[in-house]
């Protein structure tokens, strides 16, 4: 077995043989950002200091043959071939951060709710010991070989109860969500995790503004329940794009989050209706909805195109790139996912 060991803070962390870097950092709770899971975004990449490893298959739009040269790898690819590995990371202490992933984990479909014309809320109730996850991380649900294993956000905080609420947006031909769409109450379903870095710290003490599209709505709910309810008192901003208004969900939450804290305020702008304002795309109207981002926290999540053009508007209006988290919805292989560290 091989040993991880993370530089400034010298600690260490076991690595099974035949696992990647990521995935042995993760069974130990630690937090490194990643994204694609596959070797194609290169969120993960960091600087190898010592050791040997195999990069398996990356993309060169992911790790430059510069960057290869300079010592740096993916980390979510990457397998160790030496008894050590010590690989840069930014930070002193490299606290754990995660709960270890837990594999075939038994849920029962307690309700199924549809609460647009592409998007049905399921929920889900442990069938054993609930699981433990941060609000923004994110699950893989899925009956292989019929239907691979798909990254879903888990979209409510914690709960004592362990209930977990995802939604599920029915694709043209997306085999996982048609089969799980097609499960009835009391069908059993597995998953595995918690994945992912997309998460919060109880020390942010500035606005916050949150920009979501489609299912990207389910991590930022997640956080922002989980903020309010802990008693978070700066102001929360948080603002879907949807195409009609009967795509704006769930309307029900969200009005019920406004009455009860005053700090919460919630904005939908439709792309393709005529109904009130505001209307149009986030990144062309957010000067108008927010004015500008400089001191405020800023979470997005949504497709990769929304979230990489959200990204750039936010920037212009003078968000702090350190105070910028995203959650990109990249296409997935049987194992995709989703996930950038976030501060909240």
């Amino acid at each position: 077995m091989a040993t991880i060991r993370l530089y400034p803070s010298g600690r260490e962390v076991p690595c099974p043989e035949g696992s990647t870097v990521l995935a042995a950092l993760e069974a130990e709770g630690w937090a490194l950002p990643n994204n694609c899971r596959a070797g194609t975004c290169g969120e993960c990449k960091v600087k190898v200091r010592q050791g040997e490893f195999d990069q398996g298959f990356v993309l060169d739009m992911a790790l430059s043959p510069a960057e290869r040269a300079e010592g740096y790898g993916a980390m979510c690819m990457a397998k160790p071939l030496s008894d050590v590995l010590e690989i840069e990371w930014g930070t002193i202490d490299a606290r754990p951060l995660l709960f270890p992933p837990r594999r075939d984990v038994p849920f029962t479909l307690v309700d199924a709710i549809e609460r647009t014309p592409a998007i049905t809320e399921l929920v889900l109730r442990p069938d054993e010991e609930p699981l433990r996850y941060w609000p923004g991380q994110y699950v893989h649900l899925g009956n292989p070989p019929d239907a691979p294993r798909r990254a879903y956000s888990i979209a409510n905080a914690p709960r004592a109860d362990g209930e977990l609420h995802f939604f599920v947006t029915r694709e043209r031909f997306g085999r996982t969500s048609a089969w799980l769409l097609d499960r009835r109450p009391g069908d059993e379903l597995r998953l595995d995790g918690p994945y992912g870095a997309f998460i919060g710290d109880p020390s942010i003490a500035t606005p916050v503004v949150c920009l979501a599209a489609g299912s990207g709505l389910a991590p930022i709910l997640a956080l922002t329940d989980a903020a309010l309810r802990r008693g978070f008192a700066h102001p929360v901003t948080l603002v879907l794009s949807a195409r009609t208004e009967a795509d704006v969900y769930p309307r029900g939450l969200l009005a019920h989050l406004e009455r009860r804290y005053g700090n919460f305020h919630f904005v939908r702008t439709l792309t393709r209706d005529e109904g009130p304002p505001p209307r149009g795309r986030i990144p062309a109207i957010l000067a108008d909805l927010v004015g500008t981002l400089a001191g405020v926290a800023v979470f997005i999540a949504g497709p990769e195109a929304f979230v990489e053009d959200t990204r750039r508007a936010c920037l212009a209006l003078g968000a702090d790139p350190s105070s910028l988290y995203r959650e990109p919805y990249v296409p997935q292989d049987d194992l995709g996912s989703l996930s950038v560290l976030g501060p909240w």
